[in-house]
């Protein structure tokens, strides 16, 4: 037990810890080390705030197991968890750390067979981890008794709440007795939790571990991609690493299960895990990527809840998460356990204030990154072959080929022959046409500049310095410059920065000007000269509006583009929207 010692100074008995030996335990995790011996020796109740992934269901599971006795004929303790995968997590888990303690422990979910849980109470459980939803459904029916239990855990407690449980947390609450002592763990603590606590804790403890989530051996990178772009991305970053095994995160069920299909259709080992599959479908899905039959899984922040998988080489938010607190909960699934894992984000233009927003708010040090070009992509692909085989030619071990390159040798020269079999094997590997090229030009030039189309013009009195006026105000930022503005008489064009234009397009993005936005990304133009005019912008905003809408409107947003118009530099840049 020398390397479980300091699990023995925290007070658990040697049953726990010989269970703890079997799981591979050596050292308790910082929330481990403050909770359980608080736990064991006090009769307060405790909040541990500290993030996913830091050994929480350990904390509060131990001492729980040490605690309760055996055969009480009653419900001890009872776990919520904001989701099925979760709560099969925890149960799990505290069935392999229970040891030789003769306790029943149970999971109970929507999705699984009602019938099968209602046998499993009536025998007799002690311990119950649970969604709220059917935790409810059982107290309603009186095949769940809470009056009785010694403790009551809240496990993420943030997510919880962001799934809308609050309401539910409460109920559950009210079925239980006054005697009980109350856990709460959450990586945040949003006030609505804190609500919770100054009405049902009165005596409590709150241990907050300062520890990063994202490790050292979390890299994080974002690429700045166009949304047409990402699919051929995605393809690159898999194909050039030697190993990938990596969660993917999309906004909606209906991205995951496009993207899983692309992916699929690819021919990578892909699946789509999102609300819309049945438990068992789930189930069978994660069991599949958990034992790297897939190596690649797709799916929503709420679908992935509860998924720990130490192993993870990327994590990869093909979808910007909302809000720093997301990101940090995507991407503390990888770089864990002493292995190098790799974060990557893509950004598109129009996220790149919120990108900001979620490096600043949670102190991620996340770089830009170059993507990879196909001739690299292609190179690793090669480095990989020659290494695969030289292990095989290492290994000896070559059946009855042996006696068929025998004969080929009599017959062609050795590179030849091996020319031919690379060709064979590997013909649609080293085909670059398998990749598409990806656009070089970004929304944001070198210097970070971004071009803008506003919908206001001479009509409206606009100047260049009216206009920077203006946008100063909108943004509320006195040193913000323009560059390069062309006011024609509807509409105008400046040049920003890359900041400040994410910020523009935040405020307006809910305004129009009859059909079209206030303010919108300037689109390169094609096919023309300076001197002619943008043809992508000529059709859009000037010839289309005159043929179809009719109108005036139309014909001098079209016609008077080079020859009517001011400008605050003296270039010749041709207009862009």
């Amino acid at each position: 037990m020398e390397k479980l010692a300091k699990f023995k100074a925290l007070g658990l008995s040697d049953s726990i810890l010989k269970a703890l030996k079997k799981k591979g335990f050596e050292e308790p995790t910082p929330i481990q080390e403050k909770v359980i011996p608080l736990f064991l020796k006090g009769e307060c109740d405790i909040i541990g705030q500290a993030q996913t992934g830091t050994g929480k269901t350990t904390a509060f599971g131990a001492p729980i197991i040490d605690k309760i006795p055996e055969k009480s004929g009653k419900v001890q303790a009872i776990i919520l968890t904001p989701t099925r995968e979760l709560a099969i997590q925890v149960s799990e888990e505290l069935n392999s750390i229970k040891g030789d303690k003769k306790l029943h422990i149970v999971p109970i979910y929507g999705g699984q067979s009602m019938t099968q849980q209602l046998r499993a109470l009536k025998l007799g459980v002690d311990i119950v981890v649970g969604t709220p939803g059917r935790v409810i459904d059982h107290i309603e029916r009186k095949s769940l008794n809470l009056e009785d239990i010694a403790y009551f855990v809240l496990d993420e407690a943030d997510e919880m709440l962001n799934m809308g449980f609050i309401d539910e947390i409460k109920e559950i609450l009210k079925a239980t007795g006054p005697k009980k002592r109350m856990l709460f763990f959450s990586a945040t603590m949003p006030k609505a939790i804190l609500g919770i606590v100054k009405k049902y804790m009165q005596n409590y403890e709150h241990i907050a571990i300062e520890e990063d989530l994202v490790t050292d051996l979390t890299e994080q990178i974002y690429f700045e991609v166009r949304e047409s772009d990402k699919f051929e991305a995605l393809c690159r970053i898999i194909d050039i690493e030697d190993e990938f095994y990596g969660l993917i995160f999309c906004r909606t069920k209906i991205d995951t299960s496009q993207l899983a299909q692309k992916l699929g259709d690819r021919g990578y080992s892909a699946d789509a895990l999102h609300g819309d599959l049945s438990q068992q479908e789930r189930e069978k899905i994660l069991n599949k990527f958990r034992k790297q039959k897939l190596n690649i899984l797709v799916a929503t922040d709420v679908a992935a809840r509860g998924i720990d998988i130490i192993e993870l080489t990327h994590v990869i938010n093909y979808s910007l998460p909302q809000d720093p607190d997301s990101y940090v909960h995507r991407i503390g699934r990888t770089g864990r356990a002493g292995k190098q894992g790799t974060a990557i984000t893509f950004v598109t233009s129009t996220e790149y204030r919120r990108l900001t927003y979620i490096k600043n708010i949670s102190k991620s040090d996340m770089k830009k990154g170059r993507l990879p070009e196909i001739k690299d992509v292609i190179k690793a692909k090669r480095s990989r072959v020659k290494a695969e085989l030289e292990s095989t030619i290492k290994e000896e071990e070559y059946g009855d080929c042996l006696e068929m390159s025998t004969k080929l040798l009599e017959e062609f020269p050795a590179e030849k022959i091996l020319a031919a079999l690379l060709k064979y094997a590997f013909k649609e590997q080293f085909d670059e046409s398998m990749y598409a090229e990806i656009s070089s030009s970004s929304y944001v030039d070198i210097k970070g500049k971004t071009r803008l189309f506003i919908a206001m013009g001479k009509v409206d009195g606009m100047t260049p310095d009216k206009l920077c006026e203006f946008m100063q105000g909108e943004t509320g930022d006195s040193e913000l410059k323009i560059r390069d503005a062309e006011i024609f008489p509807h509409f105008s064009f400046v040049t920003v920065p890359f900041a400040q234009a994410e910020t523009l397009l935040e405020i307006f993005k809910n305004k129009t000007k009859g059909r079209k936005p206030f303010v919108e990304l300037a689109q390169k133009s094609k096919g023309r000269d300076s001197k002619s005019g943008d043809s992508r912008a000529d059709s859009s905003r000037g010839g289309s509006r005159g043929g179809s809408r009719g109108g005036s409107r139309g014909g001098s947003r079209g016609d008077t583009r080079s020859t009517n118009n001011t400008k605050s530099t003296g270039n010749t840049r041709s207009p862009k929207r």
